[in-house]
């Protein structure tokens, strides 16, 4: 079995026991746990100090996924996702079948399709979406690549994945749109 399916495998098992992972992701490196364990979601706010007003989003595995957790996609969201020109987290009206942790006070959630090949495939693996959440304390910088993670992120996350630490990423944080219920979009994060 080749690294990635042997990390893939190991996240698998702690995310299904509950746990929160250190990950890669298709922008920076998140923690994360399986989206649905509103017990889970509360540890990823301990372990980053973070106000549980602040919202953190989900990574889905594709469309089929996504309409899961939304009440309604715009018509024209397929065409948005073929336009995107980076990772791009959109902020749905209408939040479902998550925990009111991963639930904005006006009923929206933020979720990103990701196009990474861990994420994609631990995703599959767990038939579930992850959160994901920038891999550093409330307040501080978004650790560009796995060396400029502090040793207290990964001392209070249950596992860490080995998949690409030794890469020096220079990517950025998702770009976000908020989609209205009339449908119009909104860039709050270029």
């Amino acid at each position: 079995m080749n690294e990635l399916l042997k990390d893939v495998q190991a996240a698998e098992e702690e995310i299904l026991l509950g746990n929160v992972i250190l990950y890669p992701t298709d922008t920076v490196w998140g923690i994360g746990c399986d989206a649905e364990s509103a017990d889970a979601v509360k540890k990823i706010f301990k372990i980053k100090n973070r106000d549980e007003a602040k919202a953190m989003i989900v990574l889905v595995a594709d469309l089929e996924m996504l309409q899961q957790y939304v009440k309604e996609i715009p018509g024209d969201f397929e065409a948005m996702l073929q336009k995107q020109d980076r990772p791009t987290t959109y902020v749905f009206p209408g939040a479902r079948n998550l925990p009111k942790e991963l639930i904005s006070s006006d009923g929206s959630v933020g979720i990103r399709i990701v196009n990474d090949e861990f994420c994609h495939r631990l995703i599959r693996q767990i038939g579930r979406p992850l959160v994901s959440t920038s891999a550093n304390e409330s307040g501080q910088p978004a650790p560009k690549s796995f060396s400029e993670i502090s040793e207290v992120i990964k001392e209070r996350v249950d596992y860490v994945v080995r998949w690409r630490q030794e890469e020096e990423m220079n990517t950025q944080p998702s770009r976000v749109v908020k989609i209205e219920t009339n449908g119009e979009t909104t860039v709050l994060r270029e």
